[in-house]
């Protein structure tokens, strides 16, 4: 899954970035206010996380500019501003949720999967299509009662699949959604990741639509 994280500070945004990553994400970065309101594909993203303090604007106009202009990614407002008035104002523009810095990583990683879970209809962090059920915020994953090992990019593929189970997936969108824009794009990666993705939990399970991309078999 792609995140978009709007943030000024270089070191914070460096670090928090490494982490998410870590965590499984695609992490695109946007320092200022003008790009993140201008950024090309924001319908993209399972998450927003969004700085209020930007060097070109206040981060609340970023979000109410995103909301008037149809965009329904969720979005988490991290700022060093704590005050109740500020919470308020975020939500009332349309964040949903407001953290204030300094935060414990994990914490802000069990909110984010909170609001994805929530943006996708999930009830817990379980994800199932057939025999398959990934754990999301373990980033296990179980055939049956068979444990697959997967590699992270393979992880974030077999993700994006079961999410979007019986769609044809264009190898477009998959790139769109396995790396972030700075990051290297090739196709034949993916038509890679699919092979290997199908022999760990079996060819029949991701039908190749010729012409038209992938399509995960419920």
């Amino acid at each position: 899954m792609r995140l978009l994280l709007v943030e000024d500070d270089l070191e914070l945004s460096r670090r928090l970035s490494d982490r998410l990553r870590q965590s499984g994400f695609a992490v695109d970065l946007v320092t200022n206010a003008a790009d993140a309101i201008e950024w090309p594909d924001l319908d993209q993203f399972a998450a927003i996380i969004l700085d209020l303090g930007l060097p070109d604007g206040d981060g609340m106009q970023v979000i109410k500019r995103w909301r008037d202009l149809g965009v329904k990614v969720p979005v988490i407002i991290l700022t060093a501003r704590g005050g109740w008035e500020d919470k308020v104002e975020g939500l009332n523009r349309g964040a949903d949720d407001f953290v204030v810095k300094p935060v414990r990583f994990e914490e802000l990683l069990a909110r984010l999967h909170a609001l994805i879970r929530r943006f996708s209809g999930q009830a817990d962090d379980l994800l199932n299509a057939g025999d398959v059920t990934i754990d999301i915020a373990a980033k296990s994953v179980k055939q049956g009662n068979k444990q697959i090992t997967l590699s992270r990019q393979e992880f974030r593929l077999l993700h994006l699949f079961v999410r979007r189970a019986g769609h044809i997936l264009p190898q477009s969108d998959i790139l769109e959604n396995l790396y972030a824009l700075d990051e290297e794009r090739e196709q034949n990666t993916i038509e890679v990741h699919v092979s290997r993705l199908r022999r760990k939990i079996g060819k029949e399970k991701i039908t190749t639509i010729r012409g038209m991309g992938y399509r995960f078999e419920k």
